[in-house]
């Protein structure tokens, strides 16, 4: 049997609590340490994880050099995320982050330079690959049943009030929301973004600072065209955290609420006022990568020991960032933005 790996979490807020369930849920991991600007944070989630003896502290570096982890998980701030990464590539260790990747294209390159000097695994947390409904929705599409994929629309629309450093980030859906989208999009698809023209505004009775509303469209590889419409600030009638999508291919269309209700129909063949459909299933498949964000966490823990390289490794999730920023480029320009990762 493997030794667990030895793990430092950093950034010990809000979110630490979800990394901590998902850590003993995939298991394999021995908590070593545990970092935050604010001590009595880290002490907390160090009581909390039941950890013997985990170093705990302020200083990422000291705590690194103490602790001799294995693996560093990212749960901090955006603007956090180039500085925690390069530390811990520079100490040895792998690291599995937070979305997005980084606060910007630049630090993102930067980030994934230094993984691939290290030879370390770099990925991010895009837990959404991870639920048994999108893999059933993704082998339909990669099926054929439905022709060739052309069009993908979907719709996002919450209103949750979280507080915090969300409240006045700039492009908060965009950034901090729609990177979920916009990595589902590529995943369901099999394309990558090539330009984008988006408009985000911040609506009356919004309690964000600043571009809590987005449209988009985004023109993909194979000729795809993909629509995104969202709102973080919407009341009532809400869709699901993984959005509602309609799928258009040239032999069928499907729909897909995000959770357990899908639907797809496929062309016969015998056309009359229109074409006349039959219906097509969804099935789960074994081998089905599967278990959200502790399923995500035993395939990073996995891919540390056989080498292997995890779904959401850090050279492919940078394509899905960078349709966050060509999003918020073309928001703030009113211009299309060709999209280069």
């Amino acid at each position: 049997m493997n030794n667990p790996l030895r793990a430092v979490l950093v950034g010990c807020g809000g979110m630490a609590g979800a990394w901590l369930k998902a850590a003993k849920e995939a298991g394999g991991i021995e908590w070593a340490g545990f970092v935050d600007i604010r001590a009595e944070a880290a002490q907390k989630r160090a009581t909390e994880s039941g950890a013997v003896n985990p170093i705990v502290g302020t200083d990422l570096d000291a705590v690194l050099t103490a602790a001799r982890p294995d693996v560093v998980f990212d749960c901090t701030v955006p603007e956090a995320h180039r500085p925690v990464t390069l530390a811990a590539l520079a100490h040895g260790c792998h690291v599995l982050g937070e979305k997005p990747l980084a606060d910007s294209m630049a630090h993102a390159r930067e980030m994934v330079a230094a993984a691939a000097k290290a030879g370390k695994v770099y990925a991010v947390i895009q837990n959404r690959r991870y639920i048994p409904s999108i893999r059933r929705v993704q082998r339909v599409l990669a099926s054929g049943e439905l022709g060739d994929l052309t069009t993908v629309n979907c719709d996002f629309y919450l209103g949750p009030h979280f507080g915090g450093f969300r409240d006045q980030m700039r492009h908060v859906l965009l950034l901090d929301m729609a990177i979920h989208t916009f990595d589902q999009a590529r995943f369901l698809s099999g394309a990558d973004a090539v330009a984008v023209y988006c408009r985000s505004w911040n609506p009356a009775g919004s309690w964000y600072a600043h571009g809590a509303s987005a449209v988009a469209l985004f023109e993909m590889s194979n000729g795809i065209v993909f629509t995104y419409r969202g709102s973080w600030c919407a009341k009532g009638l809400s869709t699901s955290w993984e959005c509602d999508w309609r799928f258009l291919g040239s032999n069928g269309s499907a729909v897909w609420d995000g959770g357990e209700k899908f639907a797809a129909q496929q062309a016969t063949g015998t056309v009359a006022w229109t074409d006349e459909m039959r219906d097509v299933s969804w099935t789960v498949a074994e081998g089905d990568k599967t278990g959200g964000h502790a399923g995500l966490v035993r395939e990073f823990v996995d891919c540390v020991r056989t080498g292997r390289a995890p779904e959401t490794i850090c050279t492919d999730n940078i394509k899905s960032l960078a349709m966050v920023f060509g999003a918020i480029e073309s928001a703030e320009t009113g211009r299309r933005v060709e999209i280069k990762s």
